[in-house]
């Protein structure tokens, strides 16, 4: 099929309808609104549902509703939309209901601005709403991605009977790329044998999104942790640049940067920069963030020298990774907030600097809680921002 050029915003909703939504619910928030403006026209041209709710809580509960009738549904928002939207969440989880969210983030807290910002990490992946369980969350790094991502989100909702949500940042809503669409999928004749669609005829079913005793209740957290489980041991995603297990000798990558979506693609070009340089730097790229890739990374780092985390938060993911590291390597961090996206050659010099810092001896596996201060880097001009980076910098 032919590429065509489209903003991310608008090839997420198109993705979408040809994967079969059949309704979706939302309310306009920048930076998004593409998204429920291209869904306005598309869904009642193919005779499908779309409904401009009064608010997000509305449109979350509207999502839940048509869910529990067995119809593909979705909606979209950004940052303070999707934390109106927790406790919906919560009881689509319980209900064991598929559901796709797409959230493209924005700078925070509060109403914060319409900047790209990673900072909706923690609500997303996890939880997402009270209670004992994890959503999927995939990441793309590009549009073409957040297209296949999105037909993989509605898949994998409807496989495991979940949650499953998109999550971007608004640099990759507002991006336009070429993209090549899948094919239409017809919709289903059938709703699926668990839905609430009438008992005329069949046993009744029930869609409940609460266990008044505590032994339900508990039974029910069991089968919410065995799918998590399931969905960590089986769907696992992640991308690698400049990383190969089978090289050998003096030139194994050793240093591992680790960033997802826009924050990844950009330090890719910071990798390639300092690969250039002779410096054994790969970059591993999470796709999912739920289930997080961390055996992988444990893998890595049996023989690493170290890691640095990349992000467009104060350190979110960073969490992810040490875990997963588990003292075996130092693990580093720079990111950016408020809606900034970090640099390539502000990433590369905290790769040169976690090079010369791995070649010494050092006290300790993990580096200190990070802190708020200016880079060290070459004279800057007046009024230049701060960032954030790992304490005893050199």
């Amino acid at each position: 099929m032919a590429k065509q050029l489209m903003k991310g915003n608008e090839a997420i909703a198109e993705a979408a309808i040809r994967a079969g939504v059949e309704a979706y619910f939302g309310y306009p928030i920048t930076p998004q609104t593409e998204l429920l403006e291209y869904m306005s026209k598309r869904m009642p041209e193919l005779g499908r549902v779309f409904l401009q709710a009064e608010s997000e809580v509305a449109a979350i509960n509207m999502v839940y509703g048509a869910a529990c009738a067995g119809r593909r549904a979705m909606t979209s928002s950004s940052s303070p939309g999707i934390s109106l939207m927790q406790e919906g969440l919560s009881y689509i989880a319980a209900s064991n209901v598929p559901v796709v969210i797409v959230d493209v983030m924005r700078g925070g807290p509060g109403l914060g601005n319409i900047a790209p910002s990673q900072s909706d990490y923690f609500q997303m992946v996890k939880m997402a709403g009270h209670g004992d369980y994890k959503p999927i969350v995939l990441a793309p790094a590009t549009v073409q991605e957040a297209v296949d991502l999105t037909v993989l989100a509605f898949d994998l909702a409807e496989r495991y009977r979940t949650i499953a949500i998109v999550l971007l940042d608004g640099v990759l809503g507002q991006m336009m790329e070429p993209v090549e669409l899948p094919p239409m999928r017809p919709l289903p004749a059938t709703p699926p044998a668990w839905a609430i669609t009438g008992a005329a005829g069949r046993a009744k079913n029930v869609v409940i999104p609460f266990r008044m005793q505590a032994d339900d209740l508990e039974a029910l957290n069991l089968e919410l942790q065995r799918k998590i489980g399931a969905i960590a041991r089986r769907e696992a995603r992640f991308k690698e640049y400049f990383i190969d297990d089978d090289d050998a000798g003096g030139d194994k990558t050793d240093l591992f940067v680790v960033a997802f979506g826009t924050a990844g693609r950009v330090a890719l070009s910071a990798v390639k920069a300092a690969r250039q340089k002779g410096i054994r730097v790969g970059l591993h790229r999470p796709i999912t963030l739920s289930p997080f890739p961390d055996e992988r990374l444990s893998r890595l780092a049996d023989d690493a020298r170290g890691f640095l985390v990349v992000e467009m938060n104060a350190g979110q993911m960073l969490e992810d990774v040490k875990l997963s590291v588990g003292g075996q390597a130092p693990v580093r961090f720079h990111g950016r907030m408020g809606g900034q996206a970090p640099m390539p050659d502000d990433i590369a010099r905290e790769i040169e600097k976690l090079d010369e810092m791995t070649r010494r001896p050092i006290d300790h596996k993990i580096e200190g809680p990070v802190a708020l201060r200016p880079a060290s880097r070459p004279a800057q001009q007046a009024g230049s921002k701060p960032e954030l980076t790992a304490p005893g910098t050199p």
